[in-house]
């Protein structure tokens, strides 16, 4: 998947580099400079700030762009420039200047041709913001992780589908959204797990019951029912627990905390999270976690 949204990333700046984003084609030459008899200094900038984007010299771009910009705000390439502003920052890695010119875009020209650009790129942007959360998903600590930059990026995404679901940006953010749904959604599991390991079952079922009120359609969802069923069982709440085991037997069956006899193997669903070092140490002898007895679905 990261492969994929990374391929996908390539092909659309590549996309946004070669068509037009308005009447003066996205980096490329103005069709009437030929008919110009003098280049005007708005030009002669202009055409430096592609020079660098065509190289490459993302810092320069920017510099050259910002102050094309700010010389002639109203200038037949100002709307352009605030675009290129956003793809040379993104290109630069910076990423909270991107972030911020595509939502400055978005305020000033919300009916431009190519806003859809702008809230791909606020999106975009979000998204490789968090890359180091992602890349260290299962070796963070649960407690400590910031997803903030992963839920801004999905709803900057569900705000460009919801407006423009023929977006040429759209199947590439429709694919970043599963990828961070699952993201989310395994992130609050990992929480739930940590508060169980300290005994805090009440925070626990919450994050459990907010990944399956919120994540349905998530790849995770048939282990936050398991972690619902052991916290209520240890809870006490014997009814809620059982509640949740048929809603995990009735859509995933194949659940491997299932044995052949349809009994719910707590062993199976809890594996390592409760086992101490002395535990884990000794192979299993000393130390042994509390497992709850199995249960069957009645």
């Amino acid at each position: 998947m990261k492969k994929f949204l990374q391929l996908n990333t390539l092909f659309l700046l590549l996309v946004v580099c070669l068509s037009g984003c308005s009447s003066i084609p996205f980096f490329g030459k103005d069709d009437d400079e030929e008919n110009v008899p003098a280049e005007t200094s708005e030009q002669i900038l202009y055409k430096d700030a592609q020079r660098s984007l065509r190289t490459s010299n993302f810092i320069n771009a920017v510099a050259k762009l910002q102050q094309l910009e700010s010389r002639f705000p109203f200038g037949r390439y100002a709307e352009q420039a605030q675009l290129e502003l956003i793809f040379a920052h993104y290109s630069a890695f910076h990423l909270d200047e991107a972030r911020s010119t595509s939502e400055r875009f978005i305020r000033l020209h919300p009916q431009h041709p190519n806003v859809d650009y702008a809230f791909y790129m606020r999106g975009l942007a979000a998204f490789d913001e968090g890359k180091g959360i992602f890349d260290r998903l299962i070796f963070s600590n649960s407690a400590r992780r910031d997803m903030s930059h992963a839920r801004q990026s999905f709803a900057d995404f569900n705000q460009l589908l919801t407006r423009f679901p023929e977006s040429t940006y759209a199947p590439d953010a429709r694919q970043r959204m599963i990828f961070l749904r699952n993201l989310l959604a395994e992130s609050e599991l990992q929480i739930a797990s940590y508060y169980i390991r300290r005994g805090a079952l009440v925070a626990a079922s919450t994050r459990a019951r907010y990944v399956v009120e919120n994540y349905a359609q998530s790849d995770v969802i048939a282990e936050a029912l398991a972690l619902l069923v052991e916290i209520n069982w240890r809870l006490g709440l014997n009814d809620a627990a059982r509640d949740s085991l048929k809603v995990l037997a009735i859509n995933y069956p194949d659940y491997n905390a299932f044995d052949a006899s349809g009994r719910f193997i707590f062993e199976q669903s809890i594996q390592n999270r409760n086992r101490s070092w002395t535990n884990i140490i000794t192979l299993g002898l000393l130390d042994r976690p509390e497992i709850p007895p199995p249960i069957t679905v009645e």
